[in-house]
């Protein structure tokens, strides 16, 4: 008995499904691969690498089916710490992390949130920075896409104790952003302007007495060997921004500009403010486990007295705004509404 082969039509809900899969097989085929280059001045086993930017980088090539390749380029690779913001506006870098306070002045608004004594926890105090720097982030930082801000909060690590303002007087010290070093001036000391990755070197040469850090970073740049006593406070928190050439992020696809607006958000913001201000909290208890490094108490008395001796710096701060622009009490106090808010307030 011969066999009869019959060819077999597909139902039509089968067929259906079987033409959207090629569907979207060809349009994932179409979609075109891209490189982001991205940029930033830590060394490469940095902990925010390993927080926040190797995370990023990978959960973005995700979400775009591998279309978007992230090219991490560390260690100041692409250009000098301080010229960041303008590598990215440029496209020296497709997108780039920045301190805005490196270039003191021309971000006035984003400052407010470097002003001393605010912060008290680098999860939520990320998230409402970024919250609330959105509103204002066109008006500042127009020549680039904003991605997200993130904070962490350090304190002044020096060769000799210090426990009260009047000691910074006559002091060589490098500030962390434009605002401490107003901060610095102030109390009577000298700014020693070099980046994060030159201050180890400034300090063993007594160019600087002291440096304002985080406390894991301390270590990460082997600052403590330098100088082994930490003042222990919350005594600023440095802010920084992620930020993205325009022509590169709009030559991207619909969909790849889909997955980088879901990586520019606020739910990112608080998750690198956790894990990496998290992870620099953590250096505090390292360092105390040092036989060689001192942490320096304050009494609530001491801590209420620099409190009241940078208050000077709120003033300066406050006439450095723009005329014409926001009013600078408005903006100071939306920015610790927003603090209050998320539970980040000190």
């Amino acid at each position: 008995m011969k066999t009869k082969l019959f060819a077999h039509r597909p139902c039509g809900a089968l067929a259906l499904a079987l033409s959207t899969m090629l569907a979207a097989s060809a349009a994932n085929a179409q979609e075109r691969k891209v490189e982001l280059r991205f940029a930033n001045w830590l060394p490469a086993q940095h902990a925010l690498a390993k927080t926040g930017f190797e995370p990023w980088a990978k959960s973005v090539e995700a979400a775009s089916d591998g279309t978007i390749k992230v090219m991490l380029f560390p260690a100041q690779q692409l250009g000098k710490a301080a010229d960041h913001y303008d590598m990215a506006r440029d496209g020296i870098a497709d997108m780039s992390w920045v301190s805005p306070g490196y270039q003191a002045g021309r971000f006035p608004i984003f400052a407010a949130s470097e002003l001393p004594f605010q912060a008290a926890d680098p999860g939520p105090g990320s998230a409402a920075l970024d919250g609330w720097y959105r509103k204002y982030a066109e008006q500042e930082m127009s020549d680039v896409k904003f991605c997200f801000a993130h904070m962490h909060i350090g304190t002044l690590h020096s060769k000799k104790p210090i426990t009260d303002p009047e000691q910074i007087r006559g002091m060589k010290i490098r500030p962390a952003n434009g605002t401490v070093a107003q901060m610095v001036t102030t109390l009577g000391g000298s700014n020693v302007q070099v980046s994060a990755p030159e201050s180890r070197d400034a300090l063993d040469k007594g160019v600087a007495d002291a440096i304002t850090f985080p406390w894991n970073s301390t270590v990460a740049f082997n600052v403590h060997r330098a100088a082994s006593f930490h003042t222990d406070m919350r005594l600023y928190n440095a802010s920084f921004v992620w930020v993205m050439n325009k022509a590169w992020y709009q030559r991207l696809s619909d969909k790849q500009r889909s997955v980088i607006d879901d990586h520019c958000s606020n739910t990112w913001a608080a998750r690198v403010g956790k894990d990496w201000g998290g992870e620099e909290d953590a250096g505090r208890d390292k360092i105390a486990a040092m036989k060689d490094q001192t942490i320096v108490a304050l009494t609530p008395e001491q801590l209420d007295k620099w409190k009241q001796a940078v208050r000077p710096v709120y003033d300066q701060w406050a006439r450095s705004m723009p005329a014409g622009g926001p009013d600078a009490q408005q903006v100071l106090k939306a920015y610790q509404d927003e603090l209050a808010s998320r539970g980040g307030k000190l």
